[in-house]
């Protein structure tokens, strides 16, 4: 039987149904734990899905947990049909990071851009209980902007990418805009920051260094640094736009419940708050919170193309637009998240 959450206002009943690709990623997976004690969706069904089958978090009645290949239209079709039925919510995670599309791009094109038009098919072809346009949900990068840029990034601000990360996150985000325009879906399209400190193994991210850097160290192993040779090294001034995963996953569950008139008219696309650190100040903050040897772990390997691909990316945009909308910012820099990962490492959750 289904799970109902009473009547919308088309008068037909209202089920919290979330399907999330790349579920099995850390931050899908982080999400899906926190949508079960999101007030404003209760009774809350799962449908998690990744190119290797993703775990249930815990405490979930209502999942469903499905490994599948999305560049397969078949299976992303069957994530339209499982016992729970059409999803409400779409939150789209998966894709090839920014180095990975880089050195391997016909993989990217297929991931990146023809997998999310046929996630958006799909999408529009069904419709949820409630009568209304599923909500859909996807995870863009600031790695859309490149050539010059003015100091300060608004809203207005051009994308031109100068990598295929970048162009794939773009190609998508026009279609989720026009499948939107048309009123095929509710699309909701966030340029994340880059998220520090992310827990695990190094991703393909071009930017995972900006993680690793400070995790490495805090687990008492060697983190190569690609930018710089030293920590006199004026390449240690490169800056980043960044954003705790704590205060990203509170606003991908924001995202959700934004009323659609908020957005502006010609764009469903916000960059997400953060703030701007250099790399130097990373390891200041390191410096700070773990001591000098945690900085000795620090090798430095200058790559070029590395510092390239995130040298690109702008570092600085005007919060106004995303906090109008409700999202919200960290606060304290670099020291507080340093700091709650160090406990978090020590607390054995990281």
């Amino acid at each position: 039987m289904a799970v109902t959450n009473g009547v919308n206002g088309n008068g037909h009943e209202q089920t919290n149904t979330v399907l999330i690709t790349g579920a099995g990623g850390w931050l899908g997976g982080i999400l899906a734990g926190e949508l079960l004690s999101d007030p404003l969706t209760p009774n809350v069904r799962l449908i998690l899905c990744d190119i290797v089958e993703p775990k249930a978090p815990k405490g979930a009645k209502h999942v469903v947990t499905r490994k599948a290949d999305l560049c397969d239209p078949k299976e992303i079709d069957a994530l339209f049909n499982t016992e729970f039925g059409v999803p409400d919510t779409i939150y789209c995670f998966h894709g090839i990071m920014s180095r990975g599309s880089e050195d391997n791009f016909d993989l990217g094109m297929r991931v990146n851009i023809d997998s999310i038009r046929a996630m958006l098919q799909a999408s529009r072809s069904a419709r949820p209980p409630s009568g209304e346009p599923i909500k859909f949900v996807f995870t863009s990068s600031l790695a859309v902007y490149g050539g010059p840029l003015p100091e300060v990034v608004t809203v207005d601000t051009i994308a031109t990418p100068e990598g295929a990360y970048g162009m794939g996150k773009l190609s998508a985000e026009l279609l989720v805009n026009e499948y939107t325009r048309r009123g095929f879906i509710d699309g909701r399209i966030l340029r994340l920051p880059t998220i520090v400190v992310r827990p695990g193994v190094p991703s393909a991210a071009t930017s995972a260094f900006i993680s690793g850097i400070i995790r490495e160290p805090l687990h008492g192993v060697e983190a190569i640094c690609p930018v710089g040779n030293g920590f006199d090294s004026p390449e240690l001034q490169l800056a980043a736009w960044v954003a705790s995963p704590e205060t990203t996953i509170k606003n991908f569950v924001i995202a959700k419940h934004i009323p659609s008139s908020k957005f502006l008219a010609h764009t469903r696309v916000v960059y997400l708050p953060g703030f701007t650190t250099t790399v130097k100040q990373e390891l200041e903050a390191l410096e700070e919170v773990a001591g000098k040897d945690a900085l000795k772990l620090i090798k430095f390997q200058d790559d070029p193309i590395n510092r390239r691909i995130v040298g690109s990316w702008p570092a600085r945009f005007d919060n106004s637009y995303p906090c109008g909308l409700g999202f919200v910012a960290d606060e304290g820099g670099m020291v507080p998240i340093v700091r709650r990962f160090k406990e978090a490492v020590e607390a054995g959750l990281a």
